[in-house]
């Protein structure tokens, strides 16, 4: 079983400023962890969102598996993340605060060969903050 399969979101750290990560299970179908452990999914527009007391995730697309027939899943269906309730507490009562948002950072298989997503308590960063990032790491590249 391939446990090695760590799917990062690039584009969720250069956008947002990080304040706390959590990791959290994902409910997934068959077919769906099958496409996860082949490195098959993207993060395009991806956010977490709360409805009813539990945390979803939105817009992740997980292509559908090469070899699933009629029972093959919908690739952006909402699926839910799996946290304590105290980690659910803290989560909703911060994103009621003005500019905060829950976004997924990466997907892995972990050693048990379950799915786990590192999701994060996030503000979005200003276009001056993104120039700013840019530029310590083209300075931090040339340094080395």
């Amino acid at each position: 079983m391939a446990t090695n399969i760590y799917i990062p979101n690039k584009k969720a750290r250069f956008e947002n400023e990080i304040i706390e990560i959590f990791k959290a299970g994902i409910v997934l179908t068959g077919t769906e962890i099958k496409s996860v452990r082949q490195g098959k999914v993207s993060f395009t527009d991806s956010f977490c969102f709360f409805q009813n007391g539990e945390l979803f995730i939105k817009n992740l697309h997980i292509s559908e598996y090469s070899h699933g027939n009629i029972f093959n899943h919908d690739p952006v269906r909402l699926r839910k993340l799996l946290l304590t309730k105290r980690e659910l507490r803290k989560l909703n009562n911060k994103v009621k605060e003005k500019g905060l948002t829950i976004v997924p950072l990466s997907i892995y298989i972990n050693e048990r060969g379950f799915a786990k997503a590192d999701i994060a308590l996030a503000r979005g960063k200003k276009l001056y903050d993104k120039r700013e990032a840019l530029r310590d790491k083209h300075f931090k590249r040339h340094d080395e």
